[in-house]
């Protein structure tokens, strides 16, 4: 099934046809190995990188795509419906370029950008912690001044591409209350700096994630990003950009999801009849395909608000509230569709649908995006 796009312009169009065959290309045909023997695909953000599919979003000058966020989040969506895993992981690596990307001096962006954005350093956001996780502000990892730089001690939590990244978005604390954390473009080795073991997750088991204890590591002054203080308002300002990224990656695993059930529906055959042609049945598709194309309306409405320059914070929340809890509904009746069958391992609908639990949690938790919505309501 091909999705009908409206795509802004030709060049746009291209790139989408390129992405679709990459994607059926490199991780289609991986997908399934990788998941199951919970090993990481080696070499395939360097090949995604070498294609200039990692710095879509970003400026041309900077050494990105030049591309609107509407387009941005459709190749992330082609992605999610292919691989989710990596597909969170490439929205994870822009959310890790923003605050450099966005904050950083020339010098520093001169320095650190290019590589960041063509994939050759692949990034991780280190924001939680194992006892601040929807709390930013309760962090405590703490980034002492010292001559030089910094000394990083303290746990970050819940970090893909944790062990694996060549740099991290590191928010440590530099001093007190919600104005005292700051935001620093970490290397990905340093001495004093170690992962836990990866966390035993119900899906993504391809890319790791994993905990960070911060042992006294020394982080040189130049990495700091923005001023100090400024971490809690740059964090902030990646998470919107952020959530966009996982209501793509959501609305792509539903697609996979609605297809797997149509196909499956045009397939069996029961009463002498195909199955899709039973009402009960045609209309369940038919609610599981209004709630993907609802769920991609939100995400490029919020995405048109964004290339435009005006507010886009609630329809960020609300795209990654409908698109995420689609997710679930969508693979969940999926693996209602294809009965028996759905719960086994011969078919993907099982996988989707413990991917899509997660997101419901990660880049704010949808009691969150309820909260942020509501809130914007009251002002």
């Amino acid at each position: 099934m091909t999705v009908d796009r409206l795509l802004p312009g030709e060049e746009a169009e291209d790139l989408l046809a390129l992405v679709r065959e990459v994607a059926d290309k490199e991780l289609a045909t991986r997908v399934t190995e990788h998941e199951r023997a919970e090993t990481y695909p080696e070499g395939l953000f360097a090949t995604l990188g070498g294609l200039g599919l990692l710095g879509l979003p970003y400026p041309e000058e900077l050494g990105g795509g030049g591309q609107p966020y509407e387009v941005y989040l459709q190749v992330l969506e082609e992605f999610g419906a292919r691989w989710a895993a990596v597909a969170v992981a490439v929205s994870v690596h822009g959310l890790s370029c923003h605050p450099l990307a966005t904050f950083g001096t020339p010098a520093q962006q001169e320095r650190w950008l290019p590589a960041m954005l063509a994939g050759e350093l692949v990034g991780g956001y280190s924001l939680s912690e194992p006892q601040a996780g929807s709390d930013a502000a309760a962090l405590a990892c703490r980034a002492e001044a010292v001559e030089g730089g910094y000394r990083v001690t303290g746990t970050k939590s819940w970090i893909t591409h944790g062990g694996r990244a060549d740099f991290y978005a590191l928010f440590a604390r530099t001093g007190e209350g919600s104005r005292g954390i700051s935001c620093f473009l970490a290397p990905g080795r340093v001495e004093g700096l170690s992962f836990g073991r990866p966390e035993e997750k119900m899906g993504l088991h391809a890319i790791p994630t994993t905990m960070a204890n911060w042992d006294g590591a020394r982080i040189e002054a130049d990495r700091l990003i923005g001023a100090e203080g400024q971490g809690l308002s740059i964090a902030f300002s990646a998470l919107d950009s952020g959530r966009l990224g996982i209501a793509a990656v959501a609305t792509g695993l539903a697609q996979a999801a609605l297809e797997a059930a149509v196909d499956y529906a045009h397939e069996r055959s029961t009463f002498g009849r195909r199955i899709i042609d039973h009402q009960g049945l045609g209309f369940l598709l038919a609610d599981m395909a209004a709630a993907v194309d609802t769920a991609r309306a939100s995400y490029l409405d919020a995405a048109r608000r964004r290339d435009a320059g005006r507010p886009y914070g609630r329809q960020a929340s609300v795209a990654k509230l409908v698109a995420t809890d689609a997710a679930m509904r969508v693979t969940t009746d999926a693996v209602q569709v294809l009965g028996g069958y759905g719960y086994t391992r011969d078919f993907p609908v099982e996988r989707y649908m413990r991917e899509a639990k997660v997101m419901q949690i990660f880049e704010g938790t949808n009691q969150i995006q309820r909260l942020v919505i509501s809130r914007s309501l009251a002002r």
